[in-house]
Parts: structure tokens; sequence; C-alpha cells
């Protein structure tokens, strides 16, 4: 079955989005483009609760968002039970927000990376799989919260 990944974007992201979009169809992903859909002014807070609310409800496994540094995505979509979404600016961390965090959601900061490094920081976060172990307990610590 064809993997199916919510993206959103505001317009900081926009222009990079629609480059991803097309990196993920080539990779025989079907994207779930949430928006935004040009450069106008919007606010990241509605990109980033939609796709974190389709992958804590287990709508989709992962999503991506983007916006200009990346911190307003992943502080809204943090606020979802179960989404652990990570802030990659090159390739290395978003490996290591896969395999030592099983981050769920990777968000990409547009203004700071060009469409080559994002492209390589995707590729290296789909690829890359959780390694389980001590880092599972780790993942179960972030959510209880006592």
């Amino acid at each position: 079955m064809q993997e199916h990944i919510p993206i959103g974007a505001d317009h900081a992201g926009y222009e990079l989005k629609q480059i991803l979009l097309d990196e993920l169809r080539r990779r025989g992903i079907e994207p779930d483009d949430v928006g935004t859909h040009s450069t106008e002014s919007t606010d990241y807070a509605d990109y980033a609760h939609q796709v974190a609310k389709a992958v804590e409800t287990g709508e989709a496994a992962r999503g991506i968002l983007m916006c200009g540094t990346g911190l307003g995505m992943s502080y809204a979509a943090n606020r979802h039970p179960g989404v652990r979404a990570a802030v990659a600016w090159n390739p290395e961390v978003a490996a290591l927000s896969r395999e030592h965090n099983d981050a769920n959601v990777l968000v990409l900061p547009a203004r700071c990376i060009d469409p080559d490094t994002a492209r390589a920081i995707l590729a290296a976060w789909l690829d890359t799989p959780f390694a389980g172990g001590r880092h599972a307990r780790r993942i179960a610590k972030i959510e209880d919260v006592t």
C-alpha cells in the first residue's frame, strides 16, 4: 500500500513545500498537501495542527512541516499527544531524529536551508528507521508527564 504523508507550510515554507511535494511523489509517496497554497501571509499553527492531528489520530504515520525557522511549526505540532516533531537543518540531524527519537513529524527551516539540502534531509528522515532499544525507553518517558 502506498504511504501517504500530510505536508504543510506557511508562506515562508510554501516554495520549499512545492519542491518536496515533487520529491515525495518521485519516491512513490502520496503527499496530502494541507496548504498553504501561496506566498500570502498565513499563520503557521493552522498547518501544524492539521498535520499533527493526522499523526496523533493515526490517520498518518508521519508528517512534514515547514516555516521560516521551523520553530513555530515544531512548537504547535508538539502540543499533540504522541507527536514528536523535530526541526532538522541537515541530514545527520534528520537521521538522528528518527534513529534515536522516532520523530514522526519532520520540520524544515525553509529560510535556513537550500532545496538540495532539504531533499537530502527528507531522504535521511524517510530512510532512517527507529533503533528502538534504550531509545524506546526514553521515548516512553516523553509521554509520561507526571
